[in-house]
């Protein structure tokens, strides 16, 4: 995304843009030179500042050069396609009998392929390297370039007329297509100034994805920081196996000039499980001890890497469960903890919120048996869908006001990948989700905080959103009252749901700034 260094591709390809042109200098139609000076100065003008951006650009940016295979490498492989009919379409030029009708004439089904292809061609390396300045500079190299062509091949070559249902099966065609791209552009455009907002120099601080050898599987890590000397935070994410390092930007951008934040895809979930899916296709090694091991490991990583003694623990959600279990068995690595969206008991947490749909629901006089009958299954359930069931029920009585788009997050942002969307999709079948995440899911529904004990040995911090009725926050709050801790602190935030550091995330890093350095 937007990385600057020099591209192996972009080098071919201009090669294999120029050298046709160069040879061409010499095989130039009769009567060329007569049409030139008919050009329109508009489209002359866009032609020259599309060529001059579009090979500055090719060079410039190693986003275009060749990456493990996703979905996403077809546009490159599109890309290199179209430079070879490109190619192809010269050889036949060069073997005909040189005539303006032969050097505008269509190739492979695309007009005016001396134009149409090269500019689509990079259009596509563009949309490959989710790069808005190729797409841009290919789209205005596209308008002149292409309508030279088109302007010079109306003047040579006779029109023939196309019937009504060709048009309107190109029409058909064109309008999906056009808003397939259009979306696409939005959504790169979006990506790339989402890109520069949260830009980090990494000459001083890291901005880095990779995977770590964690517990015998490579899992993926993200780390961002302004400063590699900074305090370290590892956010562990929630779920149970819900991972949102695609989107991590939008709460550690307000964090990440004080502090080097991880986030990490757990054991069995996201871009970890696709990772290691050939040799753990069922996720036979998840289970909530797993986790807590892996977390140990992925801890002292961080610690080794960074030369730092002790790391602070964030976690959102189910995440909170390993977080404060981890911190009890290893509170000499940790320096402080950050709960968002603390698990408590999820049993009485959907309870208080079934039972407060459930008033609403009687005082505006509604029928209510639904709900009654959700909140029966769901106690008697055995599967997920029981669960979402209840909580698709009383969520509608429970609207956040400062409630977050998830999905409008990872559209725009520049880190979310293939194997993020892979993963939704898995998580849209709930029968299949369940059956890979059964291990924590049963610990899920089964945990309860107060089992263990209510003593820890680092600072606690715990932010909700006052409209929480996941991991209700009042529940939160009589936890942080009940335990004992060098410091503890609870803050519920006005109007946020079950994700405040996406709901509100200055206010949110404020709080735990604030927090952080008044207690490490």
């Amino acid at each position: 995304m937007v990385h600057f260094g020099f591209s192996y591709i972009g080098c071919i390809f201009l090669l294999l843009l120029f050298t046709p042109n160069i040879i061409w200098t010499r095989n130039k139609p009769a009567d060329y030179e007569k049409h030139v000076v008919k050009e329109n100065k508009a489209l002359l003008f866009l032609e020259r500042v599309g060529e001059v951006s579009t090979s500055i650009l090719a060079l410039i940016f190693s986003d275009f050069n060749f990456r493990p295979f996703t979905i996403w490498s077809l546009w490159l492989y599109a890309s290199i396609f179209l430079m070879v009919l490109y190619e192809l379409y010269w050889i036949r030029y060069f073997r005909s009998p040189k005539t303006l009708a032969d050097m505008y004439s269509s190739f492979a089904g695309f007009p005016v392929a001396g134009a149409s292809l090269p500019c689509i061609a990079f259009f596509c390396l563009g949309i490959y390297g989710t790069n808005i300045f190729m797409i841009l500079s290919a789209i205005i190299l596209s308008i002149g370039h292409i309508g030279i062509h088109l302007q010079h091949r109306n003047d040579v070559v006779a029109r023939k007329e196309t019937s009504l249902a060709a048009k309107a099966i190109r029409i058909v065609i064109a309008i999906p297509v056009s808003a397939l791209l259009l979306l696409a552009i939005v959504g790169i455009a979006g990506r790339n100034i989402n890109w520069f907002r949260g830009y980090i120099d990494t000459s001083t601080g890291i901005n880095e994805s990779s995977y770590v050898e964690i517990g015998g599987q490579e899992q993926y890590i993200s780390i961002r920081g302004r400063n590699i000397n900074n305090p370290v935070i590892l956010y562990i994410h929630g779920g149970p196996a819900g991972p949102d390092s695609a989107i991590m930007p939008v709460f550690t951008d307000p964090l990440i000039d004080e502090y080097t934040v991880v986030c990490w895809d757990q054991r069995g979930c996201g871009r970890t499980y696709f990772r290691n899916a050939k040799t753990d296709p069922e996720n036979k090694t998840v289970s909530f001890e797993q986790a807590l091991i892996d977390t140990d490991e992925l801890v002292d990583y961080i610690r080794e890497r960074f030369g730092q003694d002790k790391i602070i623990i964030m976690g959102h959600s189910f995440g909170t469960v390993v977080g404060t279990r981890y911190i009890q068995l290893h509170s000499e690595k940790v320096s402080a903890y950050v709960g968002i969206g603390q698990f408590v008991n999820v049993t009485r947490s959907d309870t208080i919120a079934y039972q407060d749909a459930l008033d609403k629901a009687k005082a505006n006089g509604e029928d209510t048996s639904a709900l009654e009958k959700a909140y029966r299954e769901y106690l008697g359930g055995n599967s997920l869908n029981e669960y979402l069931t209840l909580r698709q029920a009383t969520s509608k009585y429970h609207p956040a006001p400062n409630k977050a788009s998830t999905i409008g997050l990872a559209f725009f942002s520049p880190y979310t990948g293939v194997d993020d969307v892979r993963w939704v999709l898995i998580q849209a079948d709930t029968d299949r989700y369940y059956e890979l995440e059964l291990n924590l899911m049963n610990t899920a529904y089964t945990f309860d905080i107060y089992d263990y004990p209510l003593e820890y040995d680092v600072p606690m911090c715990f932010i909700s959103g006052d409209f929480d009725y996941i991991c209700n926050s009042t529940l939160t709050e009589a936890f942080c009252n009940d335990i004992t801790a060098p410091t503890r602190s609870f803050t519920a935030i006005s109007g946020d749901g079950h994700s405040p550091q996406y709901d509100t995330p200055d206010s949110f890093g404020y709080i735990v700034t604030r927090f952080l350095s008044e207690n490490t």
